[in-house]
């Protein structure tokens, strides 16, 4: 009988290190597992974020270019305008075609200085700071999401070919993922932003 109870002790004894080894390897495989389908989530939001900041470029610079070109296209005309009626002024041969150009001008005078007092900071070239600021900051906005994906990229491409990492990924369904990298013509030429 001492030996049944001395066989259930080791039997019993061999069960639970056996589970335990049992639970160790499920716990790791569980733990690869997901640390794949981790690093692929983040490489894929990572790359949504670069999607988003480029949608912003194609939201923000038309608009701005828009709105910049407008006011400067008024400031052009209402500059112009002023030139002209100066010089018609000056041209003038009668009392009359100088009262005409002096009132065109005060009335041309009167809309700058509106214009000015409700924007006084209304200038065409603060506007055109204003747009190349946003085109950087979206620039660097795209520079960082490219950056932050490459990170995860990088991450998950590392796994993906550890020794273990490869057996969770192809368990996973996870692949590899593409560098986020600048074309030969990005490379060699500078980007213009035309008027």
């Amino acid at each position: 009988m001492r030996n049944v109870g001395k066989a259930w002790v080791v039997l019993v004894g061999i069960l639970v290190v056996l589970l335990l080894i049992g639970l160790g390897i499920f716990q790791w495989y569980v733990s690869g597992y997901n640390k794949a389908v981790n690093l692929e989530q983040a490489a894929e939001k990572a790359w949504a974020d670069i999607d988003s900041t480029l949608q912003r470029r194609l939201d923000l610079v038309p608009n701005l270019v828009s709105t910049v070109k407008g006011y400067a296209e008024h400031e052009k005309e209402l500059f112009e305008n002023l030139a002209k009626s100066r010089e018609k002024y000056f041209q003038a041969g009668s009392r009359e075609g100088k009262i005409e150009a002096s009132n065109q001008l005060t009335g041309l005078l009167s809309r700058l200085l509106v214009l000015q007092e409700r924007y006084p900071d209304l200038k065409a070239n603060q506007n055109f700071r204003d747009l190349q600021v946003a085109l950087e900051g979206t620039e660097n906005r795209i520079n960082v999401a490219r950056t932050r994906y490459n990170q995860a990229a990088e991450s998950l491409n590392s796994y993906s070919k550890q020794f273990f990492g490869s057996f969770f990924c192809r368990k996973a369904g996870v692949e590899p993922v593409e560098y986020f990298e600048a074309t030969e013509q990005a490379k060699t030429e500078v980007p213009k932003v035309e008027f």
